[in-house]
Protein backbone atom coordinates (compact mmCIF):
# COMPACT_ATOMS: atom_id res chain seq x y z
CA UNK A 1 0.00 0.00 0.00
CA UNK A 2 2.57 2.46 0.69
CA UNK A 3 4.39 1.53 -2.30
CA UNK A 4 1.39 2.43 -4.21
CA UNK A 5 0.89 5.85 -2.42
CA UNK A 6 4.48 6.53 -3.21
CA UNK A 7 3.99 5.66 -7.23
CA UNK A 8 0.79 8.19 -7.09
CA UNK A 9 2.37 10.55 -5.13
CA UNK A 10 5.35 10.62 -7.76
CA UNK A 11 2.46 11.06 -10.51
CA UNK A 12 1.07 14.00 -8.95
CA UNK A 13 4.47 15.71 -8.46
CA UNK A 14 4.38 15.93 -12.80
CA UNK A 15 1.07 18.08 -12.11
CA UNK A 16 1.79 21.53 -12.21
CA UNK A 17 -0.96 23.88 -11.46
CA UNK A 18 0.83 27.08 -9.96
CA UNK A 19 4.14 28.92 -11.26
CA UNK A 20 6.01 32.17 -10.16
CA UNK A 21 7.38 33.61 -12.46
CA UNK A 22 9.92 36.65 -12.89
CA UNK A 23 8.98 39.37 -15.59
CA UNK A 24 11.18 42.92 -16.56
CA UNK A 25 10.32 45.05 -19.40
CA UNK A 26 13.04 46.80 -21.62
CA UNK A 27 15.22 49.47 -20.55
CA UNK A 28 14.43 52.65 -23.15
CA UNK A 29 16.98 53.63 -25.35
CA UNK A 30 19.24 56.56 -25.11
CA UNK A 31 18.06 59.88 -26.36
CA UNK A 32 20.21 62.38 -28.49
CA UNK A 33 20.48 65.54 -26.50
CA UNK A 34 22.48 67.79 -29.46
CA UNK A 35 19.74 66.81 -31.93
CA UNK A 36 16.71 66.60 -29.67
CA UNK A 37 16.37 62.30 -30.29
CA UNK A 38 14.51 60.49 -28.71
CA UNK A 39 15.53 56.91 -27.97
CA UNK A 40 12.95 53.65 -28.33
CA UNK A 41 10.77 52.60 -25.73
CA UNK A 42 11.72 48.93 -23.75
CA UNK A 43 9.57 45.92 -25.02
CA UNK A 44 6.77 44.69 -22.91
CA UNK A 45 6.12 41.71 -21.72
CA UNK A 46 3.17 39.44 -22.09
CA UNK A 47 1.12 36.38 -20.76
CA UNK A 48 -0.37 34.45 -24.27
CA UNK A 49 -2.78 31.58 -23.94
CA UNK A 50 -2.08 28.59 -25.82
CA UNK A 51 -4.63 25.78 -26.31
CA UNK A 52 -1.53 23.05 -26.18
CA UNK A 53 0.78 24.70 -23.69
CA UNK A 54 1.08 23.68 -19.94
CA UNK A 55 2.55 24.96 -17.11
CA UNK A 56 4.86 21.28 -16.80
CA UNK A 57 5.63 22.54 -20.71
CA UNK A 58 6.53 25.84 -20.08
CA UNK A 59 8.75 24.89 -16.53
CA UNK A 60 10.64 22.62 -18.46
CA UNK A 61 11.67 25.01 -21.61
CA UNK A 62 12.03 27.72 -19.46
CA UNK A 63 14.02 26.33 -16.57
CA UNK A 64 15.51 29.64 -14.99
CA UNK A 65 11.48 30.80 -14.98
CA UNK A 66 12.75 35.17 -15.86
CA UNK A 67 11.72 36.60 -18.87
CA UNK A 68 12.93 39.83 -19.82
CA UNK A 69 12.13 41.66 -23.16
CA UNK A 70 13.93 43.59 -25.53
CA UNK A 71 15.46 46.98 -24.68
CA UNK A 72 14.44 50.24 -27.10
CA UNK A 73 17.25 51.45 -29.64
CA UNK A 74 19.19 54.23 -29.22
CA UNK A 75 18.57 57.57 -30.59
CA UNK A 76 21.47 58.53 -33.34
CA UNK A 77 21.90 60.52 -36.28
CA UNK A 78 20.78 58.46 -39.02
CA UNK A 79 17.46 57.25 -36.78
CA UNK A 80 16.54 60.04 -34.77
CA UNK A 81 13.95 58.01 -33.11
CA UNK A 82 15.06 54.80 -31.68
CA UNK A 83 12.87 52.10 -32.54
CA UNK A 84 10.88 49.87 -30.10
CA UNK A 85 12.69 46.94 -27.97
CA UNK A 86 11.36 43.71 -29.10
CA UNK A 87 8.32 41.99 -26.78
CA UNK A 88 8.78 38.64 -24.93
CA UNK A 89 5.81 36.39 -24.83
CA UNK A 90 5.55 34.21 -21.91
CA UNK A 91 3.07 31.14 -23.55
CA UNK A 92 0.53 29.58 -20.81
CA UNK A 93 -2.26 27.48 -21.14
CA UNK A 94 -5.96 28.70 -21.53
CA UNK A 95 -7.43 28.79 -18.36
CA UNK A 96 -4.60 30.64 -16.02
CA UNK A 97 -5.28 33.32 -13.68
CA UNK A 98 -2.21 35.85 -13.66
CA UNK A 99 -1.70 37.45 -10.43
CA UNK A 100 0.95 39.87 -8.75
CA UNK A 101 2.74 39.09 -5.80
CA UNK A 102 0.13 40.45 -3.69
CA UNK A 103 -2.50 38.17 -4.89
CA UNK A 104 -3.78 41.28 -6.76
CA UNK A 105 -5.36 39.50 -9.99
CA UNK A 106 -3.42 40.96 -13.28
CA UNK A 107 -5.80 38.98 -15.59
CA UNK A 108 -7.16 35.91 -16.86
CA UNK A 109 -6.67 34.04 -19.95
CA UNK A 110 -9.98 32.44 -20.98
CA UNK A 111 -9.41 31.69 -24.88
CA UNK A 112 -6.77 30.98 -27.12
CA UNK A 113 -4.37 34.19 -28.17
CA UNK A 114 -5.83 36.09 -25.18
CA UNK A 115 -3.16 38.81 -23.85
CA UNK A 116 -2.51 39.87 -20.41
CA UNK A 117 0.77 43.02 -20.16
CA UNK A 118 2.51 41.73 -17.30
CA UNK A 119 5.22 44.01 -17.18
CA UNK A 120 5.95 46.88 -19.20
CA UNK A 121 8.97 48.83 -21.11
CA UNK A 122 11.23 51.74 -20.39
CA UNK A 123 10.64 55.05 -21.87
CA UNK A 124 13.37 56.25 -24.15
CA UNK A 125 15.25 59.26 -23.30
CA UNK A 126 13.82 62.49 -24.35
CA UNK A 127 13.80 65.72 -23.33
CA UNK A 128 11.22 65.35 -20.75
CA UNK A 129 13.85 63.06 -19.24
CA UNK A 130 16.85 64.89 -20.12
CA UNK A 131 17.31 62.33 -22.33
CA UNK A 132 17.93 59.41 -20.22
CA UNK A 133 16.23 56.09 -20.56
CA UNK A 134 13.93 54.66 -17.68
CA UNK A 135 14.20 51.27 -17.14
CA UNK A 136 11.52 48.69 -17.53
CA UNK A 137 8.68 47.43 -14.82
CA UNK A 138 10.13 44.30 -13.34
CA UNK A 139 7.29 42.05 -11.61
CA UNK A 140 6.93 39.04 -9.95
CA UNK A 141 4.09 36.85 -11.23
CA UNK A 142 2.11 34.11 -10.34
CA UNK A 143 0.75 31.85 -13.17
CA UNK A 144 -2.55 30.12 -11.47
CA UNK A 145 -4.37 27.17 -13.64
CA UNK A 146 -8.07 26.73 -13.10
CA UNK A 147 -9.35 24.05 -15.08
CA UNK A 148 -12.48 25.47 -18.08
CA UNK A 149 -14.83 22.42 -18.30
CA UNK A 150 -18.79 22.26 -18.28
CA UNK A 151 -18.83 20.04 -15.53
CA UNK A 152 -16.95 19.36 -12.24
CA UNK A 153 -17.45 16.22 -10.41
CA UNK A 154 -17.94 17.45 -6.71
CA UNK A 155 -16.88 14.30 -3.90
CA UNK A 156 -15.73 12.70 -1.50
CA UNK A 157 -12.92 9.93 -2.14
CA UNK A 158 -14.21 6.40 -2.99
CA UNK A 159 -17.34 7.82 -4.16
CA UNK A 160 -16.65 6.17 -7.38
CA UNK A 161 -15.89 9.62 -9.08
CA UNK A 162 -13.00 7.73 -11.37
CA UNK A 163 -15.27 4.51 -12.69
CA UNK A 164 -17.91 7.33 -13.39
CA UNK A 165 -15.54 9.69 -15.66
CA UNK A 166 -14.53 6.25 -17.03
CA UNK A 167 -18.14 5.16 -17.57
CA UNK A 168 -19.44 8.56 -19.43
CA UNK A 169 -16.44 9.24 -21.14
CA UNK A 170 -13.14 7.73 -22.93
CA UNK A 171 -10.87 9.28 -20.22
CA UNK A 172 -8.60 6.31 -18.02
CA UNK A 173 -8.09 7.62 -14.99
CA UNK A 174 -6.80 5.50 -11.46
CA UNK A 175 -9.21 3.34 -10.53
CA UNK A 176 -8.74 1.62 -7.02
CA UNK A 177 -10.36 0.38 -3.86
CA UNK A 178 -8.30 2.85 -1.70
CA UNK A 179 -9.22 6.48 -0.86
CA UNK A 180 -7.12 8.37 -3.01
CA UNK A 181 -7.21 7.39 -6.37
CA UNK A 182 -7.24 11.02 -8.10
CA UNK A 183 -4.51 13.26 -7.16
CA UNK A 184 -3.87 15.34 -10.21
CA UNK A 185 -7.20 16.65 -12.02
CA UNK A 186 -8.77 14.10 -14.98
CA UNK A 187 -10.32 15.52 -18.22
CA UNK A 188 -12.80 13.31 -20.25
CA UNK A 189 -15.24 14.09 -22.87
CA UNK A 190 -19.18 13.11 -23.16
CA UNK A 191 -19.37 12.32 -26.45
CA UNK A 192 -23.19 12.42 -27.67
CA UNK A 193 -24.90 10.69 -30.64
CA UNK A 194 -25.15 13.88 -32.47
CA UNK A 195 -21.57 14.47 -31.92
CA UNK A 196 -22.25 16.99 -29.07
CA UNK A 197 -19.22 16.86 -26.55
CA UNK A 198 -19.25 18.06 -22.75
CA UNK A 199 -16.42 18.01 -21.15
CA UNK A 200 -15.90 16.40 -17.65
CA UNK A 201 -13.59 17.04 -15.22
CA UNK A 202 -12.60 14.73 -12.10
CA UNK A 203 -10.93 16.36 -9.29
CA UNK A 204 -9.19 14.97 -6.08
CA UNK A 205 -11.09 14.16 -3.79
CA UNK A 206 -12.16 16.16 -0.62
CA UNK A 207 -11.92 15.44 3.11
CA UNK A 208 -13.91 17.34 5.98
CA UNK A 209 -11.21 20.94 6.11
CA UNK A 210 -10.54 21.05 2.71
CA UNK A 211 -11.72 24.86 2.82
CA UNK A 212 -8.52 25.49 5.44
CA UNK A 213 -6.29 23.81 2.57
CA UNK A 214 -6.66 20.02 4.45
CA UNK A 215 -6.03 17.28 2.30
CA UNK A 216 -5.95 17.92 -1.19
CA UNK A 217 -7.15 21.36 -0.32
CA UNK A 218 -7.07 24.49 -2.64
CA UNK A 219 -6.31 22.17 -5.47
CA UNK A 220 -9.35 20.39 -5.72
CA UNK A 221 -11.58 23.75 -5.00
CA UNK A 222 -9.92 26.44 -6.80
CA UNK A 223 -11.07 24.09 -10.08
CA UNK A 224 -14.30 24.00 -9.20
CA UNK A 225 -15.14 27.65 -9.84
CA UNK A 226 -14.66 27.46 -13.98
CA UNK A 227 -17.02 24.60 -14.33
CA UNK A 228 -20.10 25.68 -15.62
CA UNK A 229 -22.04 22.54 -13.61
CA UNK A 230 -21.36 20.80 -10.31
CA UNK A 231 -22.07 16.81 -10.44
CA UNK A 232 -22.12 15.42 -6.54
CA UNK A 233 -21.26 12.07 -6.71
CA UNK A 234 -22.16 10.33 -3.05
CA UNK A 235 -21.95 6.52 -2.26
CA UNK A 236 -25.36 5.50 -1.32
CA UNK A 237 -24.20 3.94 1.73
CA UNK A 238 -22.27 6.47 3.33
CA UNK A 239 -18.06 7.49 3.65
CA UNK A 240 -15.37 6.95 6.40
CA UNK A 241 -12.36 8.10 5.24
CA UNK A 242 -9.90 5.85 7.88
CA UNK A 243 -11.06 3.95 11.27
CA UNK A 244 -9.69 7.16 13.13
CA UNK A 245 -12.18 9.21 11.63
CA UNK A 246 -16.56 9.45 11.54
CA UNK A 247 -18.84 7.20 9.49
CA UNK A 248 -20.65 9.77 7.31
CA UNK A 249 -24.23 8.09 6.04
CA UNK A 250 -24.92 9.77 2.33
CA UNK A 251 -27.09 12.63 3.59
CA UNK A 252 -24.40 13.31 5.38
CA UNK A 253 -21.95 13.47 3.38
CA UNK A 254 -24.30 15.64 0.97
CA UNK A 255 -24.12 18.51 3.72
CA UNK A 256 -20.60 18.04 4.27
CA UNK A 257 -19.89 18.80 0.71
CA UNK A 258 -21.87 21.65 0.52
CA UNK A 259 -20.42 23.05 3.71
CA UNK A 260 -16.99 22.91 1.97
CA UNK A 261 -17.98 24.34 -0.89
CA UNK A 262 -19.85 27.03 1.37
CA UNK A 263 -16.75 27.94 3.52
CA UNK A 264 -14.08 28.52 0.36
CA UNK A 265 -16.66 30.72 -1.98
CA UNK A 266 -20.48 30.58 -1.27
CA UNK A 267 -20.99 31.74 -5.01
CA UNK A 268 -20.26 28.08 -6.02
CA UNK A 269 -23.66 27.25 -4.39
CA UNK A 270 -25.18 29.21 -6.74
CA UNK A 271 -24.18 26.93 -9.34
CA UNK A 272 -26.37 24.58 -11.33
CA UNK A 273 -25.96 21.45 -9.92
CA UNK A 274 -26.73 17.39 -10.41
CA UNK A 275 -26.54 14.87 -7.82
CA UNK A 276 -25.43 10.95 -8.93
CA UNK A 277 -25.84 8.28 -5.90
CA UNK A 278 -23.21 5.64 -6.93
CA UNK A 279 -23.28 2.01 -6.04
CA UNK A 280 -26.68 0.55 -6.28
CA UNK A 281 -25.42 -2.62 -7.14
CA UNK A 282 -24.62 -2.78 -3.77
CA UNK A 283 -26.62 -4.76 -1.13
CA UNK A 284 -29.95 -2.60 0.79
CA UNK A 285 -28.90 0.31 -1.71
CA UNK A 286 -32.71 0.70 -2.50
CA UNK A 287 -33.86 1.00 1.06
CA UNK A 288 -30.70 3.52 1.46
CA UNK A 289 -31.86 4.94 -1.50
CA UNK A 290 -35.21 5.86 -0.52
CA UNK A 291 -34.22 7.15 2.99
CA UNK A 292 -32.05 9.36 1.52
CA UNK A 293 -34.43 11.32 -1.24
CA UNK A 294 -36.97 11.30 2.00
CA UNK A 295 -34.00 13.30 3.79
CA UNK A 296 -32.98 15.23 0.62
CA UNK A 297 -36.73 16.33 0.16
CA UNK A 298 -37.33 17.30 3.64
CA UNK A 299 -33.66 18.66 4.87
CA UNK A 300 -35.66 20.75 7.49
CA UNK A 301 -36.54 17.65 9.74
CA UNK A 302 -33.11 16.52 9.68
CA UNK A 303 -30.60 19.06 10.02
CA UNK A 304 -31.10 19.71 13.77
CA UNK A 305 -29.31 16.19 14.32
CA UNK A 306 -26.28 17.55 13.15
CA UNK A 307 -23.74 19.87 14.83
CA UNK A 308 -23.65 23.30 13.77
CA UNK A 309 -20.39 22.87 11.69
CA UNK A 310 -21.56 20.66 9.71
CA UNK A 311 -24.39 22.03 8.34
CA UNK A 312 -24.50 24.95 5.51
CA UNK A 313 -26.58 27.95 5.88
CA UNK A 314 -28.24 26.77 2.51
CA UNK A 315 -28.79 23.29 1.30
CA UNK A 316 -28.31 22.60 -2.13
CA UNK A 317 -31.03 22.10 -4.57
CA UNK A 318 -30.21 19.49 -7.21
CA UNK A 319 -31.76 19.72 -10.60
CA UNK A 320 -31.76 15.84 -11.23
CA UNK A 321 -30.82 13.25 -8.57
CA UNK A 322 -30.38 10.05 -10.53
CA UNK A 323 -29.31 6.57 -8.52
CA UNK A 324 -26.48 5.00 -10.60
CA UNK A 325 -23.73 1.70 -10.64
CA UNK A 326 -20.28 2.74 -11.95
CA UNK A 327 -19.73 -0.54 -12.38
CA UNK A 328 -22.64 -2.05 -13.68
CA UNK A 329 -23.83 0.95 -15.91
CA UNK A 330 -26.80 1.49 -14.21
CA UNK A 331 -28.37 4.81 -15.03
CA UNK A 332 -24.93 5.90 -16.50
CA UNK A 333 -27.58 6.74 -19.76
CA UNK A 334 -30.02 8.64 -17.45
CA UNK A 335 -26.97 10.82 -16.05
CA UNK A 336 -25.49 11.65 -19.41
CA UNK A 337 -28.92 12.92 -20.51
CA UNK A 338 -29.59 14.69 -17.89
CA UNK A 339 -26.43 16.31 -17.72
CA UNK A 340 -26.49 17.90 -21.13
CA UNK A 341 -30.48 18.43 -20.71
CA UNK A 342 -29.52 20.88 -17.25
CA UNK A 343 -26.37 22.80 -19.43
CA UNK A 344 -28.69 23.14 -22.70
CA UNK A 345 -31.47 24.83 -20.45
CA UNK A 346 -29.18 26.90 -18.76
CA UNK A 347 -27.64 28.38 -22.26
CA UNK A 348 -30.71 28.99 -22.98
CA UNK A 349 -31.31 31.29 -20.39
CA UNK A 350 -28.26 32.88 -20.38
CA UNK A 351 -28.64 33.97 -24.19
CA UNK A 352 -32.55 35.21 -23.58
CA UNK A 353 -31.12 37.28 -20.95
CA UNK A 354 -28.42 38.21 -23.26
CA UNK A 355 -31.05 39.35 -26.07
CA UNK A 356 -33.20 41.13 -23.80
CA UNK A 357 -30.33 43.14 -22.19
CA UNK A 358 -29.24 43.87 -25.73
CA UNK A 359 -32.88 45.03 -26.69
CA UNK A 360 -32.79 47.05 -23.57
CA UNK A 361 -29.41 48.77 -24.44
CA UNK A 362 -30.93 49.30 -28.18
CA UNK A 363 -34.81 51.03 -26.41
CA UNK A 364 -32.24 53.13 -24.05
CA UNK A 365 -29.82 54.20 -27.10
CA UNK A 366 -33.61 55.55 -29.33
CA UNK A 367 -34.58 56.83 -26.43
CA UNK A 368 -32.18 59.35 -25.63
CA UNK A 369 -31.21 59.68 -29.50
CA UNK A 370 -34.96 61.05 -30.05
CA UNK A 371 -34.97 63.18 -26.87
CA UNK A 372 -32.15 65.39 -28.26
CA UNK A 373 -33.41 67.34 -30.89
CA UNK A 374 -36.89 67.57 -29.21
CA UNK A 375 -35.11 69.19 -25.97
CA UNK A 376 -33.50 71.75 -28.70
CA UNK A 377 -36.13 72.36 -30.13
CA UNK A 378 -37.96 72.95 -27.11
CA UNK A 379 -35.49 75.41 -26.29
CA UNK A 380 -35.74 77.49 -30.00
CA UNK A 381 -39.40 77.74 -28.87
CA UNK A 382 -38.76 79.48 -25.39
CA UNK A 383 -36.52 81.96 -27.49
Amino acid sequence: MVRCGCALYRKYGKFIDNLRLFARGGSGGMGFPRLGGEGGKGGDVWVVAHKKMTLKQLKEKYPQKRFVAGEGANSRVSALKGSKGKDCEIPAPVGISVTDENGKIIGELNKEQDRILVAEGGLGGKFLTNFLPLKGQRRIIHLDLKLIADVGLVGFPNAGKSSLLSKISHAKPAVADYAFTTLQPELGKIMYKDFKQILVADLPGLIEGAHENKGMGYKFLKHVERTKQLLFVVDVSGFQLSSQTPYRTAFETVLLLTKELELYNEELQGKPALLAVNKMDLPDAQNKFHELMNQLQNPKDFLHLFQDKMTPKRTMEFEHIIPISAITGEGIDELKNCIRKSLDEHADQENDAFHKKQLLNLQISNTVSHSEPLSRNARMDTI
